[in-house]
């Protein structure tokens, strides 16, 4: 293998497809792309994203980036479209229909029912004269690209095109919803910027597995609590139910190894008073970073009122950064 020869392709390869993404950019204009934002913004069901091939490839990101965007999207393969995919398809939908030619089989086959079905296309195509770029209510032209392919045939610089595109669709859609971080957050509830944006409600234990005990209770009290949430700590509260100690596992052993009396002494006598503690609406991972760099397990949630409404565990935000 020559490595300097493939080396040198390869830049070649990116200078093509990076030459063609910058010749989109004059072709955003308001009657053409402008049109296509106000369609999917309008649009009351889903935007059904079809193709074939590599194309259909690609048309399955961009539906993917507008659903994770906040608006719903469907991949649908021309192919099986034509075979009773179809019916996936409703009249209050939107087709955006990604082919380089213009002139895919079952694309330009599509056209027909889409239209009885009421349904507005938008067309992704290298050649606005074909059936495609004809027949679309709106024509995105991606304009005439030679494949980085050393053989002009397989589909590359048309493709990385497509894709370009579509992710300008689905973020100018975005930012004209101003859809924001906590709207990702929650289409995306598994990865790291869902951990990190969710509220310390969504991760505190509550109810039964929340101990709370009074500051007159006798210790064997918070000790019957914490066994039986299976907790490593109890929250400690007032007459008017406020909270003003807490109490862990920890201490019932240092007070085992003492020899105190768990039936006559009080909690409020040995629980930790000023406790650390964190409103509801705070962020978890506000939450997580208070217990790391305090080296606590446990952290109390209060209401407006300074009430334990719940308790955030080390082990439920663990690795939720900051």
């Amino acid at each position: 293998m020559n490595l300097d020869e493939a080396l040198a392709h390869a830049r070649d390869v990116l200078r093509h497809e990076a030459a063609a993404i910058e010749s989109l950019i004059a072709r955003i204009q308001p009657e053409t792309f402008g049109r296509a934002l106000e369609l999917i913004v309008a649009c009351q069901g889903q935007v059904v994203v079809t193709g074939m091939g590599k194309a259909y490839q690609i048309g399955q990101k961009i539906s993917a980036t507008l659903a994770s965007t906040g608006t719903p999207s469907l991949p649908l393969h021309a192919g099986e479209a034509l075979h009773g995919d179809l019916g996936r398809v409703r009249s209050i939908d939107l087709a955006i229909v990604l082919s380089n030619s213009g002139r895919t089989r079952e694309c330009v086959e599509l056209l027909a029912p889409l239209k009885k079905l009421r349904v507005p296309v938008i067309a992704i195509t290298g050649n606005p004269d074909s059936p495609l770029g004809k027949n679309a209510e709106v024509l995105l032209d991606i304009g005439h690209l030679d494949e980085a392919c050393p053989l002009g045939l397989a589909p590359s610089t048309t493709t990385t095109a497509m894709l370009a595109l579509g992710d300008a669709l689905a973020l100018s859609v975005l930012q004209q919803r101003e859809f924001g971080p906590e709207d990702f957050a929650l289409f995306h509830p598994a990865g790291s910027l869902g951990r990190k944006l969710m509220k310390v409600e969504e991760v505190m234990r509550q109810g039964a597995r929340n101990p709370v005990v009074a500051q007159d209770q006798p210790l064997k009290a918070a000790l019957i609590r914490i066994t039986e949430a299976k907790a490593g700590a109890v929250s400690v509260v007032d007459e008017a139910g406020r909270l003003v100690g807490v109490f862990t596992d920890g201490d019932v052993r240092r007070h085992v190894m003492k020899g105190a009396d768990f039936a006559t002494l009080r909690l409020g006598d040995v629980m930790t008073t000023h406790p650390l503690s964190i409103p509801v609406g705070r962020l978890a991972s506000e939450a997580a970073g208070i217990l790391r760099e305090r080296s606590v397990d446990e952290l109390p949630v209060v209401d407006a009122d300074g009430r334990p409404v719940g308790m955030v565990d080390i082990q439920d935000v663990l690795g939720t950064s900051i």
